[in-house]
């Protein structure tokens, strides 16, 4: 073992932590471990450090199954005879450890994985819900009017546009904002006192992207209180009127 390293068995959770190092470290291929230097420089290791009584079992367990599979590997072995094919099979004695370690490594890199995962996590913060202040005005629709009644309205109007679409058309590439469709509807209601159908705020000729704009703008002027959805029965369309303030 290297004199210059400076680690005690406390810094390992076991040891087959303790073998994935030194295999790490010698740069050995876990699936064929030098089963005789790898032995050595374990048992060098436990020398160097002074063994507590609460850790010393289980390493002393390993070593002995070090030197046991050690023992195996030098000494000569007798093939099993495969009964179906009637070849020799060698048993390699080191196969269960590297079993062991594998199956260790793979739960080492999961805890890894799990570990980055909370770091990442811990650096985000959430909020306990706000509570809706008392004095806020919330209705935003008229009453008997509810907001599976708008959907209704705009997957009914989806549908209707879809069945217009005519089989061919030249797509133009156009960008809708939000901000833009909320002036628009805000300078249509100016004029329309009595408030506009619902329908007739999307036009024909609108692609999808403006549709799903300008049913937004609706959604959030009526969060902010810019106008009112009125349904005079559950059979009539929906009207967008202005917000008497």
């Amino acid at each position: 073992m290297n004199n210059e390293l400076q680690i005690k068995l406390t810094d390992f959770e076991g040891p087959l932590d303790l073998l994935l190092h030194l295999i790490k470290s010698s740069e050995m291929d876990i699936y064929d471990i030098p089963i005789v230097t790898i032995t050595e420089q374990y048992m060098d290791f436990l020398h160097q450090d002074k063994l507590a009584l609460d850790i010393a079992g289980e390493y002393l367990v390993m070593a002995a199954s070090l030197m046991k599979i050690k023992s195996r590997y030098l000494l000569p072995s007798r093939p099993t005879i495969d009964l179906e094919t009637g070849d020799e099979i060698y048993e390699d004695p080191r196969q269960g450890l590297v079993d062991q370690l594998i199956e260790y490594r793979r739960y080492q890199e999961a805890a890894q994985t799990l570990r980055v995962r909370e770091e990442a996590r811990q650096q985000q913060f959430t909020r306990a819900p706000a509570l809706m202040p008392t004095n806020l005005d919330v209705n935003i629709v008229a009453p008997g009017v509810d907001l599976d009644a708008l959907q209704a309205a705009f997957n009914h109007m989806i549908k209707r546009q879809q069945i217009a679409k005519p089989v061919i058309t030249t797509i133009h590439k156009e960008i809708y904002t939000i901000a833009e469709k909320r002036q628009s509807i805000k300078q249509r209601l100016k004029v329309s006192s009595a408030g506009i159908p619902f329908m007739e705020l999307f036009t024909a000729d609108s692609n999808m992207d403006e549709y799903v704009t300008t049913f937004l703008a609706i959604l959030e002027m009526a969060k902010y209180h810019e106008l009112l959805i009125h349904q005079l029965s559950m059979a009539d369309e929906l009207v967008i009127q202005p917000r008497i303030k």
